[in-house]
């Protein structure tokens, strides 16, 4: 009977959660869903995903939302948690007999869909939507207009589209992955053409090449990249804009300098396909997750794999940074680089990621001991209907330091140091102990976004004459704002790509035979990195989670069975709620 009554509890949808800051609280009113809230029957569907966009509208609450439950797709007004005052809170829960736009499709599904924050305003919006039979189609769900449809005849590539995004900084270009394992970049000005293109080798890497577009006249797609084997599964731009990293099937973890083209490094899942993958908000880390039930998180300055979590059971659907409760404290402010004008920035992560300029911290060098107390939280959430996060602190980040009185500490599970740096020193010998929970001063920081307003202009021709040209055109494309800080921030990028080389030329050497890869820096077994627990790890679903998107007072998730739910951070909601 207790058996049965344990058992119970642990299948129990909880509605709140607590963690160090406080308590995060599901809130009834922004449960967003299919007008009759009848649970959608998930068979044979494609995920739910969300979208938001700001309009910035009069109103003060410019907030919308995207959505998609099978055949259908959603637009309307987020509500999430509005504050009227100081002490109470707009409560009515959203009409979800009013969608501001609704559609409905016939014989192929939406997968996926993006915003383009730029050109948006409270008259016009411009929303890419992918789909299952391989096309795209850009749509205006404010105007309810439907401008171009991308693929139309299949000509490009016939599988399911699995991911697509604007590129950042730019109102035209953007890029789409399909299940066949290639992406494309498109230019929403230029037509698909009648007949199936025809590409010529650009360039070629390890388990990667990339084509441009033969043709008289300029046509889509700009250019082909075609990417491991089997399904690409999700990609995601770095918080600049300039490199890409793209999780595949073949369980690869790839990172591309977007502009010039070129593999900036490489990890191996430790089983099964990846599924997922995010930035850390200043660029510095990469955490994926996949079909082997962990979250792998990897450096991008050192290219390998610094720790992993295991809290799920089954396979892991989505990762996320949360942006607002990443801390990040210097006791010596020369450790960054910049002016204190940049300092201030680096420090507070902007709300809106696509319209933010980087915040980039310093690139900490291998051999530099100063201490640092740094925070990253991000969170998980998979097949198995939990919700896991995380905090990575600088214990697992900079095992080689001694501890400082200010630092902070992961619960860590086996944690033992990378080989080429002995065994860990906070321990006094024998098996290292599992460190207490964090106790940092996290907290989540005020929003910085950043606005543009000047107009892109796109180099059409640049792609055929070569990479240096192309890497002009989507630079040039791009937004050109706070350029003299972003050219200091970014100064030292190159640096890192020429400085991994040799991790590069060693991983080249390696064959991407699963059975060869397991202890190589490209997969390193279990027990040569720290093992992380999560914080907390509930069950908030019945079906398996599909999204997880950090917001500045909430956080938002939505399962397969078409429920969107809004989670109050802690002191956004009054007690007598």
């Amino acid at each position: 009977m207790a058996a049965e009554g344990g058992g119970k509890e642990m299948n129990e949808i909880k509605t709140q959660f607590t963690t160090r800051e406080g308590a995060y609280k599901l809130l009834a009113h922004s449960e967003y869903s299919r007008p009759n809230r009848v649970p959608f029957n998930s068979q044979g569907s494609n995920p739910v995903k969300v979208s938001f966009v700001n309009v910035n509208d009069q109103s003060g609450n410019g907030d919308r939302i995207c959505f998609n439950v099978g055949r259908e797709l959603y637009f309307y007004i987020y509500k999430g948690v509005r504050k009227v005052n100081t002490t109470s809170l707009l409560l009515q829960a959203a009409d979800l007999s009013k969608p501001i736009d609704k559609r409905i499709y016939k014989g192929t599904q939406p997968t996926c869909h993006d915003f383009n924050h730029l050109t948006a305003t409270a008259e016009s919006v411009s929303l890419l939507v992918g789909f299952s039979a391989g096309q795209v189609q850009l749509i205006d769900p404010i105007k309810k207009e439907t401008s171009k449809l991308f693929n139309e005849e299949r000509l490009i590539d016939k599988s399911r589209v699995t991911c697509v995004k604007w590129v950042p900084g730019s109102e035209s270009l953007f890029l789409v992955a399909h299940s066949s394992g290639n992406m494309y970049l498109y230019n929403v000005e230029h037509t698909c053409g009648t007949t199936a293109p025809h590409y010529q080798l650009l360039k070629q890497g390890d388990n990667y090449a990339v084509h441009t577009c033969k043709s008289k006249s300029t046509r889509n797609p700009l250019l082909k990249w075609m990417v491991g084997e089997g399904a690409l599964n999700e990609f995601a731009f770095s918080p600049d804009g300039k490199f890409l990293a793209c999780v595949s099937q073949d369980g690869f973890l790839r990172v591309f300098n977007f502009d010039a083209v070129e593999l900036h490094g490489t990890m191996k899942s430790y089983f099964g396909g990846l599924l997922c993958v995010c930035w850390s908000p200043d660029g510095k880390y990469i955490v994926a997750g996949g079909e082997d039930d962990l979250v792998t998180v990897w450096s991008f300055v050192d290219c390998r794999v610094i720790a992993r979590g295991h809290g799920h059971k089954s396979w892991v659907s989505v990762v996320a940074f949360d942006h607002y409760t990443t801390s990040v404290e210097e006791s010596d402010p020369m450790e960054f680089s910049g002016s204190d004008e940049d300092f201030q920035e680096q420090v507070h992560f902007g709300r809106d990621r696509a319209n933010s300029t980087q915040s980039h911290l310093s690139k900490r060098n291998s051999t530099d001991s100063r201490p640092v107390s740094v925070t990253y939280r991000f969170g998980s959430v998979g097949q198995d209907t939990q919700l896991c996060l995380w905090d990575l602190t600088e214990d697992i980040l900079f095992p080689h330091l001694p501890l400082s009185r200010t630092r902070t500490h992961t619960n860590v599970m086996n944690a033992t140091s990378p080989p080429a740096t002995g065994s860990g020193g906070s321990g006094s010998g024998g098996n290292p102990l599992p460190m207490p929970l964090p106790r940092s001063n996290s907290l989540p920081h005020s929003a910085a976004a950043s606005t543009a307003n000047s107009k892109s202009s796109v180099m059409d021709n640049a792609i055929a004459s070569g990479v240096s040209k192309f890497a002009t055109l989507s630079l040039h494309d791009r937004k050109e704002r706070h350029h003299e800080k972003d050219h200091k921030r970014n100064h030292s990028m190159g640096h890192i790509s020429s400085k991994s080389s040799d991790k590069l030329n060693l991983l080249a050497k390696t064959k991407t035979d699963p059975a060869k890869t397991l202890g190589t820096l490209l997969c390193p077994r279990m027990e040569d990195v720290p093992l992380l627990e999560p914080l907390i790890c509930k069950k908030i679903a019945h079906e398996r989670l599909t999204v997880l998107i950090f917001l500045e007072d909430c956080i938002v998730t939505a399962c397969q069975e078409g429920f969107i739910c809004t989670w109050a951070r802690p002191g956004k909601v009054v007690s007598s709620f």
